[in-house]
């Protein structure tokens, strides 16, 4: 399979390029920076530059023509304050299920957060205030994106959302639900989880969180129910 990484250089995107890659798949990262290019090499993806807040649905749909699949893990990053929440984990996720859709990709994979839907609206606001208010733009940021996804019938989505993540190496066993314990998961398990829906065919229509557990990946994914 050809699949779309939107995030290319993030530290999921990249275990999950390496995974996709020795599984004799074609992992593409969308990255901003093309000095970038050689750390996607090195995991064994190929490298598309484009700055997803700067180009439109159709440029990015002539990108994604040929594809089995996107993952969109990108995200503003810490310090980057609470517009780039909107215009990146929210609207870049919004642009890359306009665009599949225009390019005829159905399956899209969406790396979300845990308990997003519980920001407080009144703080979640432009101008943020504080920092704790840039975490509440971040989170409804989140929420909205995960909503406008789930609201598609015509894309086979997966939203995952991962509790605090963590460099740890990764175990393979998880807790999966609509709503689990908050708990932390490694990095390394969040890309075992969206490999392992991509290629299985597994959690399409379905949006869980995602902590360290005790029940092995597939089977985890397995038991989801739309």
């Amino acid at each position: 399979m050809r699949i779309v990484i939107a995030g290319g250089h993030g530290k999921i995107a990249l275990l999950l390029e390496r995974r996709l890659a020795d599984a004799g798949h074609d992992p593409v990262g969308i990255i901003r920076k093309p000095e970038q290019s050689s750390d996607l090499e090195t995991a064994g993806a190929r490298a598309l530059v484009l700055d997803l807040e700067n180009t439109d649905v159709e440029t990015l749909a002539g990108h994604l023509d040929g594809a089995d699949a996107v993952v969109f893990a990108a995200g503003g990053g810490g310090g980057s304050g609470a517009e780039r929440k909107l215009t990146i984990d929210r609207d870049g996720a919004i642009l890359l299920a306009n665009a599949a859709e225009k390019a005829g990709v159905s399956r899209y994979v969406l790396v979300s957060a845990i308990g997003t839907d519980d920001f407080d609206p009144e703080r979640a606001q432009l101008p943020a205030a504080n920092d704790d208010d840039v975490y509440q733009v971040y989170m409804r940021a989140k929420s909205e994106a995960d909503a406008d996804l789930r609201g598609r019938d015509g894309l086979d989505w997966t939203i995952v959302r991962p509790g605090g993540l963590t460099d740890d190496a990764g175990t393979g066993r998880v807790a999966l639900g609509s709503t689990v314990e908050r708990g932390s998961i490694p990095r390394a398990d969040v890309a075992e989880i969206i490999a392992t829906a991509l290629i299985d065919g597994t959690a399409v229509k379905t949006q869980f969180e995602a902590v360290s557990g005790d029940v092995p990946v597939s089977d985890a994914l397995a038991t989801l129910k739309y």
